[in-house]
């Protein structure tokens, strides 16, 4: 069962997405709800008629800007995932809010969307809940596709002038 998040992604409401180049850059951590963004990920693609052209593994949140960043130079899209569970420290938050903010620069930066599935969780549960597996209650992989490609398709089709 997917999440309740997103509707459903109609090819024939996006605009024109033929030929988009996109990219999923995805952490290590945390694998099994990784497993399930990335799922929630391709299905989103393949509704929209497309598949990224590029997947890149980094070991954990901290580094997805730098690979998004990377990827943002020779894609029309970039869909970020990964996970940051609550512990016990601070790192918690410095972890989230680089991340938040690195992954926000690269979209700035670079004008090309960056879906942000990067789960900020306070624990396992609330990670698995968003994930996209069975019993989840949210596709948090689905909607960060969803809404760069939804955001690429904009873009494409109000170029600058």
């Amino acid at each position: 069962m997917s999440g309740a998040g997103a509707p459903k992604l109609d090819p024939t409401e996006l605009g024109d997405v033929a030929g988009l180049r996109v990219a999923i850059v995805a952490a290590q951590w945390h694998a099994e709800v990784i497993d399930g963004l990335l799922d929630g990920t391709h299905r989103a693609l393949k509704e929209a008629g497309l598949e990224a052209t590029t997947l890149l593994r980094v070991p954990g949140a901290f580094e997805l800007p730098v690979a998004a960043r990377r990827l943002a130079a020779s894609h029309d899209a970039v869909v970020a995932l990964g996970v940051v569970v609550r512990g016990g420290t601070p790192h918690f938050e410095y972890v989230c809010q680089a991340a938040t903010l690195g992954l926000t620069q690269v979209a700035v930066e670079t004008g090309v969307p960056v879906g942000f599935g990067l789960l900020t969780t306070d624990n396992d549960e609330q990670a698995f809940a968003r994930s996209g597996l069975p019993g989840s209650s949210e596709d948090k992989g689905y909607e960060a596709a969803q809404a760069a490609v939804q955001t690429a398709a904009a873009l494409r089709a109000h170029p600058l002038t």
